[in-house]
């Protein structure tokens, strides 16, 4: 299937000089959501995870898909100040400024498997943010999963040395 065909350019979004990879177009396609999903879910299944992180929001969107598809939990990492129980907090570089992720302390036993997946990986800040919570929950990080890549920023570089699973390439 052709992923990229269902995913819609936007230019000059959110400002000038951007082209935006929109993927609400992929995600009204029923065929093309159940192909990525699938795709995903096979291609990580390997890793052997014991669960599925996805970061708030869009990471929600297609790690809870692939968890049950692979049989596992999903844990969620949010923005802060939304999860009820006490949580482990990182604080990350944007282009502007800082932002940060939390996850329950409690969100699996040390030692445990955990699969990264997001929509997206640009510079990579968002998903070593996740993998700083994973290492200091103790956790196992088995490898990352992004429906896209955006080469050029090379945010592998920022990552873990772990596996890194991506649909499409720009």
């Amino acid at each position: 299937m052709d992923l990229k065909a269902l995913i819609r350019d936007i230019p000059d979004f959110p400002k000038p000089g951007i082209l935006f990879r929109d993927i609400t177009t992929l995600l009204r396609d029923p065929q093309g959501l159940q192909y990525t999903i699938d795709s995903m879910a096979e291609k990580c299944q390997d890793l052997a995870p014991d669960y599925v992180i996805g970061m708030e929001s869009r990471g929600f969107i297609f790690g809870v898909p692939v968890a049950c598809k692979l049989g596992k939990g999903f844990i969620p990492i949010r923005k802060p100040n939304k999860l009820p129980a006490p949580a482990y907090t990182v604080e990350y570089a944007l282009e502007y400024g800082t932002d940060r992720l939390q996850m329950h302390q409690d969100a699996f036993a040390a030692g445990s498997r955990i699969l990264i997946i997001d929509d997206l990986i640009a510079t990579g800040g968002t998903a070593d943010a996740a993998a700083q919570l994973v290492q200091e929950a103790q956790g196992e990080l088995v490898g990352f999963g992004f429906i896209i890549e955006l080469a050029a920023l090379e945010g592998r570089k920022s990552l873990p040395d772990v596996p890194i699973v991506t649909l499409l390439q720009y």
